[in-house]
C-alpha cells in the first residue's frame, strides 16, 4: 500500500505490445527511483477462444504468449534489479487489472495508451480508458509511440 514514503507496489499490465513494453520502461524507471516493486500482468480473454472447437487449444497458445512476454518483463526487471512478480489471469483484460490491483494492495498502476480518437476509440474500446474510470488507486498512463 501506498505509504508516506511513495508508492511501493506498480502494476503493469502487459500484453505484448510495443506500447505496453515503453510503459513497462516508464515503470522501471520509477521502481528504481521510488525503491518499489513491480508488478505485471497479463490478461487471457476467454472471448478471443469462442467459436473456436479447440477452445482449451487456443486458451493454452494465448497462456504461452503471455508466458513468453513475462519472461521478457522478467529479464527487464532483472537487468535493472528491480523486483518483479508476473501472473496470467483470465478474464476481460479490464477486469482482470482491476481484480489483480485491489487483490493485491497496488499502489499504481501504469497503462500504455494509444492515443485513439473518434471511431477507432468507439470501436475499439479502451482497456486504459475503464481502468482509468474504476480504478481505486492513481492510474499513470503512458502514451504510445505513434506508428
Amino acid at each position: 500500500m501506498k505509504t508516506t514514503d511513495g508508492y511501493e507496489r506498480l502494476l503493469v499490465p502487459v500484453d505484448g505490445s510495443d506500447a505496453a513494453m515503453v510503459a513497462l520502461d516508464e515503470t522501471l524507471t520509477l521502481a528504481d527511483r521510488l525503491n518499489a516493486s513491480i508488478h505485471s500482468l497479463y490478461a487471457v480473454d476467454p472471448s478471443h477462444a469462442h467459436g473456436f472447437t479447440t477452445e482449451d487449444l487456443v486458451l493454452a497458445a494465448l497462456e504461452d504468449e503471455g508466458e513468453a512476454t513475462l519472461a521478457d518483463v522478467r529479464e527487464r526487471c532483472q537487468a535493472h534489479d528491480v523486483p518483479v512478480e508476473t501472473t496470467i489471469e483470465r478474464g476481460h483484460p479490464s477486469d482482470a487489472i482491476l481484480d489483480y490491483a485491489t487483490d493485491n494492495g497496488m499502489d499504481l498502476i501504469v497503462m500504455a495508451t494509444h492515443g485513439r480518437r473518434g471511431l477507432d476509440r468507439f470501436l475499439l474500446g479502451s482497456v486504459t480508458e475503464h481502468v482509468i474510470r474504476h480504478a481505486d488507486v492513481p492510474v499513470l498512463t503512458v502514451r504510445a509511440p505513434a506508428e
